[in-house]
């Protein structure tokens, strides 16, 4: 299926590599006007690379997203957004048990990022949004379930669930509609850090974790970032026009939900 956003002004969060940056990607090919932010320099790279795959221009803007007034500087150079996708996030391994201070630190991180950044993003870029607007946050399998020592991770992607639910509602009156996308394992960067951190943490192997992964889904196989762009458009398209506040699983059948 094709999609047309030719005309619609796009920012995505996060889109320095992995998933936000296949769907950006996937916007511009489409026609869209994108724009990327990311708080590492690595932004206006990828900004480049595709601009130069898809012969669209794309702009970059460099800003934390846990930064309220850096935010407000960043997006003053956007005259409107049509398409909001809220994918900035932290993965990391945080056991309860762990005596190191440094869990904590980690801890506050992930919330800051994963929570008070989507919800900071979509403050500052709400006013810029009219009737027809479209937000997508980026949630996870996780946001359903749990797992031992993300608790961080975990926590704050049920956070994302509940945040989609209320802004549905805040901003329907307005035409603006919400929606989460729920990804399972996904080969990005960070998840295959996590595995990582599992592996070491187990004492198994990330060839036999993986295994165990991929076999607790319905379809075979693991997700690549690619994989998850064409649902990210038909949530921004008219075909969801009568979707908000809703959750759409991506997990090849891990979670049932």
């Amino acid at each position: 299926m094709s999609y047309d956003f030719t005309g619609d002004a796009v920012l995505v969060t996060g889109a320095s590599r992995g998933i936000g940056r296949a769907v950006a990607r996937a916007f511009a090919a489409a026609g869209a006007k994108v724009t990327i932010l990311s708080s590492g320099a690595g932004i206006h790279a990828a900004a480049r690379e595709i601009a130069a795959e898809t012969g669209r221009p794309v702009e970059a803007l460099e800003c934390d997203v846990t930064d309220s007034a850096g935010l407000a500087r960043a997006l003053a150079s956007l005259e409107r957004i049509d398409v909001l996708v809220n994918n900035a996030g932290l993965e990391r391994i945080t056991p309860l048990c762990d005596p190191d201070p440094a869990v904590e630190d980690i801890f506050r991180r992930i919330t800051d990022i994963n929570v008070n950044g989507t919800f900071l993003v979509t403050r500052h870029a709400a006013p810029k949004m009219a009737a027809g607007g479209r937000i997508i946050v980026t949630a996870s399998i996780w946001s359903r379930v749990a797992v031992p020592e993300f608790a961080a991770y975990v926590g704050s992607k049920h956070a994302n669930l509940g945040f989609t639910r209320v802004m549905a509602q805040e901003l329907g009156p307005r035409g603006i509609r919400v929606n989460a996308v729920c990804p399972g394992w996904v080969r990005t960067e960070a998840a295959m850090l996590s595995l990582a951190n599992m592996s070491r943490r187990t004492g198994r192997s990330e060839a036999d974790l993986l295994e165990e992964i991929v076999g607790a889904q319905v379809l075979p196989g693991l997700l690549e970032p690619e994989d998850l762009a064409a649902p990210y458009l038909f949530l921004a398209s008219d075909g969801a026009r009568d979707m908000t506040g809703q959750a759409l699983m991506l997990d090849r059948g891990e979670v049932m939900a």
